[in-house]
């Protein structure tokens, strides 16, 4: 069994084709897409690229704000967030919502004979954080009642592989908006787009985190003439391939 593990587009359609190019050379048996699908300056290429995947989608935090309102922003960040996200959801038509109301809160697999459970945040919700460096008690908290041997998450924007008691969890990264560091410091993405591979055979069971590039250049660009909120911040919050010490495998 070999599953495609995608997650967080975050409305970038041009990195999400980059992934699926390298996906459909895999000869996966599935791909399951962990959530926040819309937000960003592609909302609608990026669903209809979900679409054309036919691919089972979890509910992300966005999607549900999406469709049930934006949140109240805490900081001057997340005001720029809430402002954008609003502007982003005014283009979504009402199949594109359709479409984002037949996300799941969950998705169980069999990974021939290990359960494999993918979810947005936390089997709980889709607003949890789960890090390398989340506390164990805490962590526990979030899983009460799971302890399937595959746990698969998105939302942080950071790839990851974590043991935990006797499960493995697993974070394949952002497509469309990798982040460098998280809070509190500045804002910085990855000029790059994040995606995994999970394999079960035979009892043996291997993940692999990638990158791979596209064009951010020419989605900066997008984004800057699209007209939406904040776009010369959003803009700067990128690095640009070689300003980063972390490269991109070729």
């Amino acid at each position: 069994m070999r599953v495609g593990l995608i997650s967080d587009i975050h409305g970038n359609r041009l990195a999400l084709d980059a992934v699926v190019a390298e996906l459909e050379k895999e000869g996966l048996d599935e791909i399951v897409c962990l959530g926040d699908v819309a937000v960003g300056p592609q909302p609608e290429e990026a669903l209809a690229g979900i679409r054309e995947l036919g691919c089972r989608v979890v509910m992300g935090n966005w999607d549900a704000c999406f469709l049930e309102g934006m949140p109240e922003a805490a900081d001057e960040v997340g005001q720029k967030l809430v402002d954008t996200g609003e502007w982003w959801a005014n283009f979504l038509s009402d199949e594109d919502r359709e479409f984002m109301r037949s996300f799941q809160p969950t998705i169980e697999l069999d990974l021939d004979g290990s359960a494999g459970l993918f979810f947005h945040g936390s089997p709980h919700s889709y607003d949890d954080w789960i890090f390398s460096t989340t506390p164990d008690e805490a962590l526990r908290a979030m899983l009460d009642g799971h302890s399937e041997p595959v746990l698969v998450g998105g939302h942080t924007h950071l790839q990851l592989v974590r043991r935990f008691e006797k499960s493995i969890i697993v974070n394949p990264g952002s497509v469309g908006l990798p982040f460098v560091e998280w809070w509190p410091r500045p804002v910085r993405i990855a000029p790059w787009a994040e995606y995994g591979i999970l394999s079960s055979r035979d009892g043996k069971l291997e993940v692999e985190l990638r990158r791979t590039t596209f064009d951010v250049e020419a989605f900066l660009s997008l984004s800057r003439s699209s007209g939406m909120p904040h776009a010369d911040w959003w803009a700067d919050c990128w690095e640009r391939p070689g300003d980063s010490q972390l490269s991109v495998p070729r």
